[in-house]
């Protein structure tokens, strides 16, 4: 018990001390607007102006986008249409972890990037460049940034689809593209490129359901119902893809879907 009582004892005791240093720093922190330490300064200063206030909002929201990226690439490129194919041309294959997903994921990021070269360059040229030498305001930098994504979002975007959202929206039929809001197209691209993806997985699909079907009415009629035809069909399918030359199908298939 005496043990018990001395550790209570030392634990409110510390509590205590650091209570107390919490409270000189903060009243050190009241009293003071800067603190230095080697190699270090720190500055506290009041709000000020409301156009201060106003730049670290902006600030903060920008931090915030910034941490949404990953899901812009994903949701405004080619990035999900190629990622996708690439799934279900490794499952067709019947070698669920082979190539690796970062393998896959990379693979996917380069031809993003490749094919989004154009976009990216006429970005850089509209709105970066211009913002930057300080011809042009962030509202407008913006909006000439989104035109040219905007643009490739349209090419690869269904009308049915477009339809979907805008009639979900309450909105009218718009007379002009640049009438439909960025809020709708996006939704629909995203659906657009899902449908082209699955089209595409399914015509990867069938040469390699061809070669499971015959090695699986060869085991039959052998009398091999215990062995598993995947295993003897793997080898087939792999030899089949190297003999095509599959992986420059694929993407050379991949790309041209988005320059049509």
């Amino acid at each position: 018990m005496n043990t018990t009582a001395r550790s209570k004892s030392k634990l409110l005791f510390t509590l205590l001390i650091g209570l107390a240093l919490a409270s000189i720093f903060l009243a050190g922190c009241s009293a003071e607007s800067q603190w230095s330490a080697p190699g270090l300064t720190l500055t506290v200063e009041p709000a000020g102006q409301p156009k201060q206030v106003s730049s670290g909002v902006q600030l903060l929201i920008l931090i915030t986008i910034l941490s949404l990226a990953p899901s812009l690439l994903v949701m405004t490129t080619s990035f999900a249409r190629i990622i996708i194919v690439l799934s279900l041309l490794r499952n067709a294959i019947g070698t669920p972890q082979i190539p690796p997903n970062q393998v896959l994921v990379g693979l996917a990021l380069i031809l993003t990037f490749f094919i989004m070269s154009p976009v990216y360059g006429q970005i850089d040229q509209q709105a970066l460049k211009p913002y930057m030498a300080g011809q042009i305001d962030q509202s407008t930098a913006f909006k000439n940034a989104m035109a040219p994504l905007r643009e490739f979002m349209f090419k690869q975007t269904r009308q049915k689809d477009l339809e979907l959202f805008l009639e979900m929206n309450h909105q009218e039929r718009p007379n002009t593209l640049d009438d439909i809001p960025t809020v709708v197209l996006l939704p629909a691209f995203v659906l657009s490129e899902l449908r082209t993806a699955f089209i595409m997985g399914f015509a990867i699909y069938i040469p390699f359901l061809i070669i499971d079907m015959v090695i699986s009415s060869i085991l039959l009629s052998m009398g091999m119902m215990m062995l598993p035809p995947s295993l003897i069909s793997l080898p087939f399918k792999i030899l089949l893809f190297v003999m095509v030359d599959g992986w420059y199908l694929i993407i050379r298939s991949l790309s041209m879907s988005f320059f049509q």
